[in-house]
C-alpha cells in the first residue's frame, strides 16, 4: 500500500482523490490530511478513512478543533510529516502560494509529491528545480493540461524528442463575449464555469485566463521548455487536455472528458496505470472538437502570464500573488473584474526583478505585496 497525504483534503481536488481512494482502499494508507478550517468536512473525513493526523492550517479552527471528536491526531504545523519515514506520496492540492513550503519540505524529506498547486512552481520554480537536483523525489503533475503532456511523453526518450507543448483553455464563461461585456460581470457569473467543476479561486481565474498564464509558466518548469515553446489555443469543449510537439513535426494529445478524477487516478496510481472505474470515453458523445486563438484584447491575463515567465526571477511572484488578492476582493465584491488584471499589470510595470530568489525572499516580497494591496 502506497502510504499517502493529501494537502487541501477539504476542496474540490482533495476531494476528488477521496473518491479514488474510495474506489481503490487496498492501494493506499491515508496517513495525513489537512485543511484549513471546514472542521465538519475534516471530522467528515475523519470518520470514513481514519487517516492517522489531521493537518489544521487556521490557528482558530485549530484550537476549536482540539474540543471535538476527531480519532486522528491534530497538529497545527504538518511539514514536519512530509518525509519518507511517514509518507511515501504527498498530494498537494493547497489553494495559492501557501503550497510552496509544503512542496519544498516534500522534496526534501525525499517524498514523491503528485502537484495541483501550480503556484509552487510558478513562485518558487527555480528553488524547487534546485530542490529536485538534491533528492530522489519525483514531482507528477496534477492539472489536467499538465497531466496530459506528462502521459503523452512516457516513453518518449524521457522528454528528448519534445520541442514544444500546446495549452488548451476552454475559454471560460465569458468566452465570446466583448470586453464592454465582461467589465460588469460580478463573481457569482464567473464562478460558472461551462465544463469543470473547480474551486472558486480556480474558476475566477479561469474566467480572467489568468489560470492558463499561471500554467504557462507551471509548464517552463516541469518540462524545461522556452515561453516560446509553450502554445495556448481554446478549446470549448474540454476534450484534448494538451498537445504536444515531437522534432519530427509529429503532435501528440491526450484526449478524456473534463473530470479531474483521470489525472489524479494517474498521478496516485503512478508509475501504474491501473484500472479504474471512469466513464470509458466515447466519441457517440462528441459532436464536434474545435479550436479558436485566445483573445488577448478581453482576456489579457494570459499575455501577463508570458511576460512574468519571459521576465523571469521575481516577476512571476508579482504575477500570482497580486493575482490571489485581487481574486479574493472580486470574490467579495469589492471590485470588478478587470480590475484584477488591471492591478497585477500595474504592478509588474513597477517591479524590477529580483534573482536568484530562495524561499525566504519570495515569501517577504509576497508580505510587501500583501502589505500594499489588501
Amino acid at each position: 500500500m502506497k502510504r499517502l497525504g493529501i494537502l487541501g483534503a477539504t476542496g474540490s481536488i482533495g476531494t476528488q482523490a477521496l473518491d479514488i481512494i474510495r474506489q481503490h482502499p487496498k492501494d493506499f494508507d491515508l496517513i495525513l490530511v489537512s485543511g484549513h478550517r471546514n472542521l465538519k468536512r475534516l471530522l467528515q473525513i475523519d470518520e470514513a478513512f481514519r487517516p492517522q493526523y489531521i493537518w489544521i492550517t487556521d490557528p482558530e479552527a485549530y484550537a476549536h478543533g482540539k474540543t471535538m471528536n476527531f480519532s486522528a491526531r491534530l497538529v497545527q504545523e504538518g511539514t514536519d510529516l512530509l518525509d519518507a519515514g511517514e509518507l511515501d506520496l504527498v498530494l498537494n492540492a493547497m489553494v495559492g502560494s501557501a503550497g510552496l513550503h509544503p512542496t519544498l519540505k516534500a522534496i526534501e524529506g525525499q517524498v514523491d509529491v503528485a502537484l495541483a498547486n501550480k503556484e509552487s512552481l510558478v513562485t518558487g520554480g527555480a528553488v524547487i528545480q534546485k530542490a529536485l537536483e538534491k533528492s530522489t523525489a519525483r514531482l507528477i503533475p496534477v492539472d489536467s493540461e499538465h497531466s496530459a503532456i506528462f502521459q503523452c511523453l512516457q516513453g518518449l526518450e524521457e522528454g528528448r524528442a519534445l520541442t514544444g507543448v500546446i495549452l488548451t483553455a476552454s475559454g471560460g464563461p465569458f468566452r465570446g463575449m466583448k470586453s464592454a461585456e465582461v467589465r460588469g460581470k460580478k463573481a457569482k457569473e464567473a464562478l460558472k464555469h461551462p465544463n469543470w467543476a473547480m474551486g472558486r479561486k480556480i474558476s475566477i481565474d479561469s474566467a480572467t485566463l489568468v489560470n492558463k498564464g499561471l500554467e504557462v509558466i507551471e509548464a517552463k518548469w516541469l518540462f524545461d521548455l522556452s515561453p516560446e515553446a509553450i502554445e495556448v489555443v481554446v478549446h470549448p469543449q474540454s476534450i484534448i487536455h494538451s498537445l504536444v510537439r515531437l522534432k519530427d513535426t509529429a503532435v501528440l494529445a491526450q484526449l478524456g472528458y473534463p473530470d479531474m478524477h483521470l489525472p489524479l487516478h494517474y498521478a496516485l496510481h503512478y508509475p501504474e496505470r491501473r484500472e479504474s472505474r471512469l466513464e470509458s470515453f466515447s466519441f457517440d458523445t462528441i459532436a464536434s472538437l474545435t479550436f479558436e486563438r485566445v483573445d488577448d484584447e478581453v482576456f489579457p491575463g494570459l499575455g501577463l502570464g508570458y511576460q512574468a515567465i519571459s521576465a523571469g526571477g521575481s516577476m512571476p511572484v508579482v504575477y500570482n500573488m497580486v493575482n490571489e488578492i485581487m481574486v479574493a476582493k472580486y470574490l467579495r465584491d469589492e471590485i470588478s473584474f478587470y480590475d484584477i488584471t488591471d492591478t497585477i499589470a500595474r504592478e509588474m510595470a513597477r517591479h524590477t526583478p529580483e534573482t536568484p530568489m530562495d524561499y525566504f525572499s519570495i515569501r517577504e516580497l509576497e508580505a510587501r505585496l500583501k502589505n500594499r494591496l489588501e
